[in-house]
């Protein structure tokens, strides 16, 4: 429920250690981490616009804003960068007792034991069976997790571009043999607790993964899914191929044609951002020979290629149990697992799929390539400095043993994994370039890659970047790495692996997804499972020979004397988008002149035949297939999070006694309300400059390294909100860490040292933070434009809108824009202005200090709390500043190159005397589910369409998400009151909406997330009674509620302001329909 408030941290944080790179998630020690990051770069996902509410970003940030290193599913991983001597607690040696499945219950359905093994690094029995009919493969694993997991995996590798595994990842979700209704898919984000529900399209295979804490409702979830890939009526329904894939629409013959479809419109967001098209460029060119010379994803270019014949052979041909790796993993009966499994495959006989969908290695390069590809760029500043390179290596021929897997995946955190790793900060410190490109080491698919290059390149500096990377590997290889440092990524990475926080990702679905990695290559999947013995070897090995023996000659050997190495450059080109446009239209005209009068009738009836189908409503019998819960499986009370509220030295502090495996979480929480309103746009900078500069004692890189070896890492980054019912904005700077109970005076010296001894004094660091923060937010516009475009109607409605807007919007962008300059034209001046932040935030009266451990760790903790608090000083020298500032209400258009749009529109409905109640939270999400999915998404070809109700401010916000309309999408905005006025709706489909909002209410919480999401409520002023109240008000939500709610959501059609982040072109077809509708902001 207070999701609403965490996108206001989500552009501005600064993470120690966190590795931010743009165009793929890093993949070090993949096989190992628990965390989500456990895709390659090309992967797809079916879009749930519940996780998207808002923002795709939303959810990821729900619970644990700012501590989440990058990943590559955009899943939380609650910065995962530990650290030395701060080492969890080794695994217990006894074996806790979790019962597998019966081996002669086993037998008697068909399955046959292959393997069975106790895995202690996740306290888990895994048993490995083989159905004896089909040759299909099931991990069954038990252990005392309640968020149960999982998941169907088919190696699906294309031939081509034309994104078959994608397009058929939407389908099979489109009715089955069992569910017989447009989007059972859809009808389990209504009414189902899960806490997961997607699938991924990766280059190789496709996999379905759910998750639940209910049984009956996991075990519906794992129904829907075996039927849906087993039996999809996609197969039979061309319908449903050209609405998820693509068709020609025409809706008067008199008008020009054009393409439609889903995944279609979906990729030509992709190809639409100029980090995406660099990996693709990267991944096809290392890979000529195989399947990963193709994207699985689809070309737009490519797509219409595609026939419903070859859709339908695909499906035959791989979507079968004898190509099938199937997941179950939790607390539930692994007897009735195979019981459920074995009435779907038992239907089945084997196959050659498993022949057939084998993937054959890249054979190695004898010399290296270089490749050079444009990219759509605004024709705004200096083109010469757009230009991008990064150096990719193939590794090797064949997949590598574990023991040389774990070394790279090392190798690659000490390289590239904090700001203080050499490669990462010689480049960055060059000058060459903005930002880092690459992420690292990849090895998801079968054969590992390494990448590493810089963006914002000036065209005369591309070869300098590239002899930059080779020489500093040299060096690297010659010189070895600073104990230091090696001990810090050492303790990182241990740290990180018995940590295992996941954030909101499911740790059951964070293993599969690792064990997958080598399984669906015909190897062990128990072994990604263990990484006890390797890391003890390869500690050993260090110990032994030393670091650099260990590291060098895998420098040597897999980068430096590698000839497989592709250079990709990519050159900015102002004409490209408009090109590409005219190309398709071109190809459009000549399909038209093609046609005759007829067949231009046929398909504008075809077209209305489409759009009838999918606005046309599912008979309720159909809904009624899809099983759901009922009212009596939802708990009647909240989950609360115990919380002690004390006083340490005069200041707030509050405890959660939760059992966290001896690990203490805290947050150090200070207001900003002291801050002048001209300094909210150098916050974000403040706090990366807080972990990135140095002290009088110590350089950035030994803070950083001290930060790594003595804690689990440690965060700094901006919060603000509204608070419904007060004028004033809710708004601070959170400072959040974590270590082993062992060393919390560790933990809290560092958060001292961090706020009150960093000196603001290095200028070139500071201009790459500014460097850095300008790509990260251009490419922030390019790939997330719903999320600006939803800050920017904040910015327009309230105070705290405005403030976030400052620091992680348009505005921000600007300002970064104009600091460029001022850093070398008044240094002293920003200094001086970073000095002044710090004297306005520090002080005893303006702080709260959170923290999440068992109750013994709380109290030997307070000590160490006390001396903290006793260092700040005890009051701000500044008064509190009024900050009343929003910006223009008129509609806006921010203008990119781009084949998509981002649309959004927004209005304060408490202004309109609408009260809150519960049921605004049953119905919202009802919207987007069923209306906006079906209109904007479904009829409108647009990957997503949702909408958001900030209950905190008022704020009701509709969004689009890779959409190629714009007016027509705010006509369906507009139609939403009307929508619920004529809604008719039988106690079962009410019963589903509630129960899948008590899903998002109740979402799964990792300990340390139960007790930041019990800060948020108190800073917030949400109280345990009025989340009962909350909570009774969604159970007993009615008819009633729903077509009242339309008078409060007609402000957003009256009154609402616009802010669409769209392609010029669009906006100026806009402004011929609708005169000038938008003011035109060009932003790039």
């Amino acid at each position: 429920m207070e999701r609403a408030t965490l996108l206001r941290s989500l552009s501005c944080s600064s993470i120690s250690g966190s590795r931010l790179f743009s165009f793929r998630s890093s993949h070090r020690l993949a096989r190992f981490l628990s965390s989500s990051s456990s895709s390659p770069r090309n992967l797809h996902r079916r879009l749930n616009p519940n996780v998207s509410s808002r923002s795709l970003l939303r959810r990821r940030w729900r619970l644990l804003p700012a501590s989440s290193s990058s990943s590559s599913l955009r899943f939380s991983r609650d910065f995962s960068i530990l650290a030395p001597r701060a080492v969890a607690s080794p695994l217990s040696q006894s074996t806790p007792e979790f019962s597998g499945a019966q081996d002669e219950v086993a037998e008697k359905l068909g399955f046959e034991k292959v393997s069975e093994q106790f895995i202690g690094e996740c306290k888990s029995k895994a048993e490995l069976f083989r159905h004896k009919k089909t040759g299909a493969e099931v991990m069954s694993v038990s252990n005392d997790d309640e968020n149960k997991v999982f998941g169907i995996v088919f190696r699906t590798p294309p031939k081509d571009s034309t994104g078959i595994p994608h397009i058929l990842e939407h389908s099979v979700l489109c009715g089955s043999r069992k569910y017989p209704l447009k989007e059972p898919f859809v009808e389990l984000l209504k009414g189902s607790l899960n806490t997961f529900l997607n699938a991924f399209t990766y280059p190789d295979r496709t996999c379905y993964p759910v998750a639940s804490t209910n049984t009956k409702d996991f075990y519906n979830l794992v129904d829907v899914y075996l039927d849906a890939v087993f039996f999809p009526k996609c197969l039979e329904d061309f319908q449903t191929f050209q609405q998820e894939g693509w068709h020609y629409e025409l809706n008067n013959p008199s008008e020009e044609i054009s393409y439609k479809g889903v995944v279609f419109n979906e990729m030509k967001g992709v190809y639409s951002q100029p980090d995406n098209i660099l990996g693709r460029t990267a991944q096809q060119a290392l890979f000529p020979d195989n399947t990963y010379g193709v994207d699985s994803g689809g070309d737009p270019q490519v797509i219409p290629k595609l026939t419903f014949e070859e859709f339908k052979e695909f499906h035959r041909k791989y979507y079968h149990p004898s190509n099938a790796r199937i997941w179950f993993y939790g607390d539930d009966d692994p007897n009735e697992r195979l019981c459920i499994l074995s009435e779907y495959l038992d239907i089945f006989d084997a196959s050659s799929a498993p022949s057939e969908s084998k993937i054959e290695p890249q054979k190695l390069f004898s010399e290296p390539v270089r490749i050079i590809e444009k990219y759509p760029a605004g024709e705004g500043g200096d083109l010469k400095k757009k230009n991008m390179v990064c150096l990719n290596w193939l590794l090797s021929d064949k997949p590598l043993d574990l023991e040389t897997e774990l070394t790279l995946g090392f190798l690659d955190h000490l390289m590239l994994g904090t700001p203080a790793s050499p490669l990462r900060k010689i480049l960055l410190e060059s000058g060459l370039g903005d930002a880092i490109v690459g992420g690292g080491i990849e090895d998801e698919l079968l054969q590992p890659q390494f990448s590493i290059g810089l963006k914002g390149v000036s065209e005369d500096d591309i070869k300098k970047v590239e002899e930059l990377v080779i020489s500093t590997l040299k060096k690297l290889a010659e010189e070895g790495f600073d104990t230091d440092a090696v001990e810090a990524s050492m303790n990182t990475i241990e740290f990180s692996l018995r940590e295992n926080n996941t954030g909101s990702f499911p740790r059951g679905l964070s293993l599969m997804l690792r064990s997958i990695g080598k399984w669906i290559y015909d190897m062990d999947p128990f072994e990604p499972l263990k990484y006890e013995e390797p890391l003890k070897a390869l500690k050993a090995r260090m110990a032994e020979e030393g670091s650099k023996a260990v590291f060098s000659p895998l420098i040597e050997k897999y980068i430096l004397n590698n000839p497989h190495r592709v250079t990709v450059e990519m050159q900015p080109d102002p004409e490209k988008a408009s090109r590409d446009e005219a190309t398709e239209k071109e190809v459009l005209a000549k399909v038209r002149e093609s046609m005759t009068e007829e067949d231009l009738a046929e398909l504008a009836r075809a077209t209305e035949e489409l759009r009838l189908k999918q606005e046309t409503p599912d008979p309720p019998e159909a809904l009624k297939s899809v099983p759901s819960l009922s009212l009596k499986d939802i708990p009647k009370e909240p989950t609360y999070v115990p919380t002690e509220i004390g006083d340490i030295n005069g200041v707030k502090v509050l405890k959660h006694d939760l059992f966290t495996n001896d690990v203490l979480y805290t947050e150090v929480v200070f207001n900003m309300s002291s801050l002048k309103q001209e300094l909210l746009p150098l916050v974000p900078l403040f706090c990366q400059s807080l972990l990135e500069m140095g002290t009088k004692d110590l350089t950035f890189v030994q803070l950083n390294q001290l930060i790594g070896r003595k804690t689990g890492g440690i965060s700094v980054y901006p919060f603000t909100s509204s608070a419904r019912g007060k004028e004033d904005p809710c708004s601070h700077i959170i400072v959040r860490g974590k270590a082993m109970a062992g060393h919390a005076e560790d933990l809290f010296n560092l958060v001292n040292c961090v706020l009150q001894e960093v000196q603001f004094t290095d200028q070139q660091r500071f201009k790459q933070f500014v460097s850095q923060s300008k790509a990260r937010m251009e490419n922030r516009l390019r790939g997330s434009g719903h999320g600006i475009a939803a800050s920017r109607m904040d910015a327009k409605l309230n105070v705290a809108g405005w403030i976030s807007e400052q620091m992680g919007g348009v505005s921000y962008l600007e300002f970064l824009k104009e600091l460029e300059e001022k850093v070398d034209q008044d240094w002293d001046g920003v200094s001086s202005s970073l000095e002044e932040i710090r004297k306005c935030l520090l002080s005893r009266n303006s702080c709260l200090v959170n923290m999440t451990a068992d109750g013994k760790n709380l109290a030997d903790s307070e000590k160490f709390v006390n001396k903290f608090l006793d260092l700040l000083p005890s009051n701000s020298p500044f008064k509190a500043s009024t900050w009343n500032a929003r910006l223009s209400s008129a509609n806006e258009a921010i203008v990119i190159p781009t084949q998509v749009n981002y649309v959004g529109k927004a209005a304060n409905i408490y202004d309109t005397g609408y009260q809150l109640k519960g049921s605004a939270y049953v119905i919202s999400k009802y919207i987007s589910n069923t209306w906006l999915w079906d209109r904007v998404r479904v009829s409108g070809g647009a990957y997503g369409g949702f909408c958001d109700f900030d209950t905190h401010s008022g704020v009701f916000s509709f969004l689009s998400y890779r959409d190629p309309n714009l007016l027509k999408t705010l006509n369906v905005y507009d139609g939403s009151g009307e929508f619920l006025r004529q809604l008719e709706m039988d106690d079962d489909t009410l019963t589903k909406a509630i129960i899948g909002t008590i899903g998002d209410v109740d979402s799964y919480q990792l300990p340390d997330a139960k007790g930041y999401s019990s800060l948020l409520r108190h800073l917030l002023g949400v109280t345990d009674e009025e989340r009962q109240k909350r909570r009774e008000e969604i159970l007993s939500t009615s008819l009633k509620d729903f077509k009242e709610f339309a008078d409060a959501i007609d402000a957003v059609k009256d009154k609402g302001v616009v802010v669409a982040v769209a392609s010029l072109d669009d906006v100026d077809a806009a402004h011929k329909e609708c005169g000038n509708f938008f003011q035109v902001k060009k932003a790039l």
